[in-house]
């Protein structure tokens, strides 16, 4: 059997602060900057599938003002904006070779941005048990700017002119309910489950300035389905100055049969967290995190390009933050 590796690195990152005024102390509010969504993956430029993908990269950030206002002793709600940018490039293989055997390439990128917003409850049932519920928009990014450039044979230039591009994608909308339980001061159990909206990514279009018989406006289907994910989570404080967590999540792929893609050769995965605070000082704690996912293997040929391949994939993923207090 043919066996491709692929490999991807990046740096999701979030930033979060907040501030309750002195003289209005049920109110706080805060921001966050941070990248609920993106992904990545690389291929050797000769391998099976090239005309089907090469290389792709998404990246979004989001940035999330947000107040929330504490109406009793019990029972709060947050409401917040979200701005929403993000960059992508995709490059694959054009079956066109020149002298040399060398295929042609097409790379198309482009930046984006959108808008949404995001609204939470919370409340205490009692001393031990806490609950929540959160919901974050859909956010639709688009542009009317994308660069489309094409390396071909001099003989084919004029099919494969360098152009613009529109296109608009569509970011799920997130649901979350969690609960909580501290038998004690020191031991936390939580438990929480994710509604997302993916069934919105139905289609990946492309609309070119310029269009000729060999360069036509791209409306490949993606049908993504809604998913959960599920997530139980173990925290305990052992001294003053140390806390340990512990976690695993269930996630549920929102891609169909037929329509797996080199580009998200997506399957059920499974998590497995852990992670560490320091406190350094009154005002210093560090957290020390690390994030294990282990997906599924998958059988697929999809229904459009009718290429097909079994898919496995493995994350690792260490995290570092540090917190300062006012």
């Amino acid at each position: 059997p043919l066996i491709v590796y692929s490999s991807y690195k990046s740096t999701p990152f979030a930033f979060y602060a907040s501030y309750k005024p002195a003289k209005l102390k049920n109110l706080t509010a805060g921001f966050a900057v941070y990248t609920p969504f993106g992904s990545g993956i690389q291929y050797q430029d000769d391998w099976k599938g090239q005309f089907v993908l090469r290389e792709m990269e998404m990246r979004t950030i989001f940035f999330q003002p947000t107040l929330s206002y504490r109406i009793t002793e019990n029972f709060g709600i947050g409401v917040g904006f979200i701005y929403g940018t993000g960059s992508f490039t995709l490059r694959k293989g054009i079956p066109v070779a020149d002298q040399n055997g060398k295929y042609g390439e097409g790379v198309l990128s482009g930046n984006a941005t959108g808008t949404g917003y995001n609204i939470g409850v919370f409340f205490n049932l009692n001393k031990k048990v806490s609950a929540g519920f959160s919901y974050r928009s859909g956010v639709k990014v688009s542009t009317d700017e994308g660069k489309a450039n094409f390396t071909v044979p001099s003989s084919l230039e004029e099919y494969f002119p360098s152009t613009t591009f529109s296109t608009t994608i569509n970011l799920p909308s997130v649901f979350s309910s969690g609960i909580s339980y501290k038998p004690n001061d020191k031991t936390t159990f939580a438990f929480d489950m994710n509604f997302v909206g993916w069934s919105v990514y139905d289609t990946l279009a492309f609309d070119f300035a310029d269009n000729t018989d060999k360069l036509k406006d791209i409306n490949s289907p993606r049908m993504y389905k809604d998913a959960f994910i599920t997530r139980f989570g173990w925290q305990h404080s052992f001294f003053g100055w140390l806390t340990a967590r512990a976690g695993f999540y269930y996630d549920v792929t929102p891609v169909p049969d037929q329509y797996v893609t080199p580009e998200t050769p997506d399957s059920d995965k499974i998590g497995i967290t852990s992670g560490l605070t320091l406190k350094m000082g009154k005002h210093m704690n560090m957290d020390l995190s690390f994030l294990f996912i282990e997906g599924q293997k998958r059988t697929d040929i999809n229904l459009e390009t009718k290429f097909g391949g079994t898919w496995k994939s493995r994350a690792v993923v260490p995290g570092v933050s540090l917190e300062y207090l006012f």
